[in-house]
């Protein structure tokens, strides 16, 4: 039983036609590593997938699910893929149902020889994570476990590229830190040290969670001593199936793993009855999350063989942890993904102060008509800079408005 359930982790392998073959990802033609370019889109890393040897894709890399997750049921209809069960999903809250079906025996290729065959692939049968209008890029699916179970990967936010290898001849950099990962439940964890204001030291076990674009999630009801602080702001903080969750958002002082320590960094605090998601929850005791914004200030190493992280802080390291500035929260919308709207306006916040709503359509931001710019240009201009003024033209019920922001930092 023992041989069978590492078998079952690793790969399935069976006998077809007498010949024994690997399922799920084997680099092809004998190479131990490849490496490519990645897109970043607030701070989730995106790679390309070809489907089925035919339809070329873009899904965000996670370490979060067990699962391949398809958003786009339209993809496997077309080309006739079989389900062999429907399934029912909880979302935030554990109040709404979301139904998703199940495809077996699916390929995948992550050019140029990353291949699987046999792969299983949880199919929505509705975009209800809406991530292409959330990050203003078309995306269709997300990828986890099945890669980092089997391969080293190494992931260089600087340059924006990832190398996934064999890990037969990997040596630790000598200008990497390392540090024990465990995986449980097909999750990372480590510890890491969070001084709170007031100067309270916790030692936090966190979920090293690519696939989260925040910095700090840490959930208050898994230690009486995590404590929102008192300079905290209620809003919306993030989203996953089914719809928004809220919470208040705050910094804590500092953020230590190992040698490296991060000042003033942002902490989600998510309201209880809002957080519960099937896909990412686990029965393992976490106090949290580190996402993108926090590992994208470092070169990171996955080694789950090995139980290991290894991190070299790189150009990003000493960023400043911004919060919204304006308050808006932006999403994409239209077939070209240049139409932008509002999907959130935080009540006392800059944007709320000047007058916009939500459901208004952004026409011209600054000097720019908004169908000339990408949804990040638009909200890197919204975070620039605590005290500048932004212009914006929006329509409003069919009337056009002009409105003025001065961005602020309201932590």
């Amino acid at each position: 039983m023992r041989r069978l359930a590492t078998l079952l982790l690793f790969g399935v392998l069976f006998q077809a036609q007498g010949q024994l073959r690997t399922l799920g990802f084997t680099l092809q033609d004998k190479t131990e590593k490849i490496t490519l370019p990645f897109e970043l889109h607030n701070n989730l890393i995106v790679i390309p997938v070809i489907f089925d040897g035919k339809i070329p894709l873009k899904f965000i890399l996670d370490t979060g699910v067990r699962t391949a997750i398809l958003t786009d049921r339209i993809i496997t209809d077309i080309l006739q893929v079989p389900y062999s069960r429907k399934i029912s999903i909880s979302g935030p809250g554990g109040q709404k149902l979301i139904s998703a079906l199940i495809a077996n025996n699916i390929s995948l290729i992550i050019p140029p020889s990353l291949s699987s065959t046999g792969s299983s692939l949880l199919v929505l049968e509705e975009d209800y994570l809406e991530l292409k209008n959330h990050l203003g890029t078309e995306i269709h699916g997300v990828i986890g476990y099945e890669i980092f179970s089997r391969f080293l990967v190494s992931i260089n936010y600087e340059r924006k590229e990832i190398t996934f290898s064999t890990g037969r001849k990997f040596r630790k950099p000598g200008s990497y830190q390392e540090f024990d990962l465990s995986i449980e439940d097909t999750k990372p964890y480590l510890y890491v040290n969070c001084k709170f204001p007031g100067g309270e030291i916790l030692n936090l076990k966190l979920m090293a969670d690519t696939g989260a674009s925040h910095c700090l999630l840490l959930h208050p009801e898994t230690n009486a001593q995590i404590v929102v602080p008192e300079k905290n702001v209620h809003g919306s903080i993030g989203r996953a199936l089914g719809g928004n969750i809220s919470g208040s958002t705050a910094r804590v002082e500092s953020i230590s793993i190992g040698n490296f320590n991060l000042e003033q960094p942002l902490a989600n605090f998510p309201d209880p009855e809002s957080y519960a998601d099937t896909l990412r929850s686990t029965t393992i005791f976490r106090n949290g999350t580190i996402g993108g914004e926090l590992l994208g200030r470092f070169n990171v190493i996955f080694n789950y063989a090995a139980g290991k992280i290894y991190l070299h802080k790189n150009s990003h390291y000493r960023k400043p942890f911004k919060f919204n500035l304006s308050g808006l929260t932006v999403h994409a919308t239209g077939p070209d993904l240049n139409i932008f709207e509002l999907s959130e306006v935080r009540n006392g916040s800059a944007g709320f102060d000047a007058g916009l709503q939500a459901g208004d359509t952004l026409i011209r931001v600054n000097h720019s008509a908004t169908k000339s710019l990408k949804l990040s240009d638009i909200n890197q201009i919204l975070n620039s800079k605590a005290g500048k003024k932004v212009k914006i033209i929006l329509r409003r019920n069919g009337a056009e408005l002009k409105k003025s922001v001065v961005l602020r930092d309201d932590l």
